[in-house]
């Protein structure tokens, strides 16, 4: 396949592409131009904030369904950026769960980039809080497109938690590593609900996308995001999970558990190239490191080791076994059993290849994150 990649505008309104095999002088005309609109759901969110940004910084006006359109805190990141921007951003009510709600800002749009879903781990209710907003949400989104003839290609933020389940599922793999070509089957609401809500989102999606000719579907499917948000304020998981490298939960050490990492600002531009490389399709791992939880620790160490409790150490299997339950309802003995000292590995070759991906390094995303994490109070402690 032809790898290709985006260069400067030289069109007005539109963006080229690099193709050997096109036949106008080298480069294939893109099938979008930043006059037409683009929808993004989720907009506040942590992915989303930065994909905005691009997509206003190119040009493009923006639809953004959201909850509450009139609330200030809600919106007012988004607004900051799109006051220095080219571009424009409208706002939309609307609400996953509610059937025809995207109907309005789905008009006049070419590109939707289906973006919201809950990620959160603490549930009491795994149908109510994570699957029903995700699968029945995507269907919404989803069916809405059907409707509008307008829109060429969808970009949905599907998760390498679609992929696998817990990281012994990867020593099944073959070569034991994973790719876009394996599915998650190991999860259920009763354990590890939220990997098994973006399983059936993701498969949603695609019995959607099979069910018509006119839209291209193309998931993709970050591993854990890390990274500062445009939001510093934002509800991810993943400030919560770093926000520990500093408060002093983990001064006795951290856990070794598998991860797959990338850059926020990273899968925002994974979102983009998906959207505009014309030659774009299928799932995409978008991932930057293999690591784990203490080595992500280490990359602060050298900047904020001797201000900050950073944990320096692993702690044995045995201890979280025995303690995480009690800390953390959503660590069961069972998760830990089959992903701490379990190494994670995944395939990025498809998305360097066929979207030009280049990640940042682990150092680089975690010394950003930690430190937004301090410039705005989040509660990180000084080591005394």
């Amino acid at each position: 396949m032809t790898r290709c990649a985006i260069v400067p505008v030289i069109v007005p309104g539109y963006f080229l592409f690099n193709n050997s095999n096109a036949t106008n002088g080298g480069y294939e005309m893109m099938r979008v131009d930043t006059k037409s609109a683009v929808m993004v759901t989720g907009a506040t969110g942590y992915v989303a904030g930065w994909l905005v940004k691009k997509l206003l910084d190119e040009g493009f006006t923006v639809h953004a369904p959201v909850r509450d359109p009139h609330h200030p805190e809600k919106v007012k990141y988004l607004n900051q950026i799109a006051e220095r921007a080219p571009g424009k951003i409208k706002y939309y009510k609307a609400d996953l769960l509610d059937e025809g709600s995207y109907a309005e800002a789905t008009i006049g749009c070419q590109v939707v980039f289906h973006t919201a879903s809950p990620f959160k781990l603490n549930v009491t209710d795994p149908q109510k809080e994570l699957v029903d907003p995700a699968q029945i949400g995507t269907r919404n989104v989803l069916e809405e497109v059907n409707r509008t003839p307008s829109v060429k290609r969808v970009v949905l933020t599907s998760s390498c938690a679609a992929i696998y389940g817990d990281n012994v599922d990867i020593e099944k793999t073959p070569n034991g590593i994973l790719t876009e070509d394996i599915w998650n089957t190991s999860s259920s609401l009763n354990h590890q609900p939220y990997s098994y809500s973006k399983t059936l989102a993701e498969m949603e999606a695609w019995k959607l996308n099979k069910g018509q000719s006119r839209w291209e579907l193309v998931t993709l499917n970050p591993s854990l995001v890390i990274g500062p948000g445009i939001n510093p304020h934002a509800t991810s998981e993943s400030f919560k999970l770093v926000k520990q490298f500093g408060d002093g939960s983990l001064k006795i050490g951290a856990p070794r558990i598998g991860f797959g990492v990338v850059d926020v600002r990273d899968v925002a531009e994974a979102h983009f190239k998906a959207a505009f490389t014309p030659e774009a399709k299928g799932r995409y791992i978008i991932s930057a490191h293999d690591t784990d939880f203490l080595a992500m620790a280490q990359t602060l160490a050298e900047k904020y080791g001797d201000r900050y409790p950073i944990p320096r150490r692993a702690m044995p299997k045995w201890l979280v076994w025995l303690v995480a339950p009690m800390v953390n309802k959503a660590m069961t003995r069972k998760i830990v059993s089959l992903n701490v000292d379990v190494p994670w590995r995944g395939d990025n070759s498809k998305s360097i290849r066929e979207l030009g991906m280049q990640y940042r390094s682990l150092k680089e995303s975690m010394n950003d994150f930690f430190q937004q994490l301090i410039d705005n109070g989040l509660d990180i402690m000084v080591d005394s």
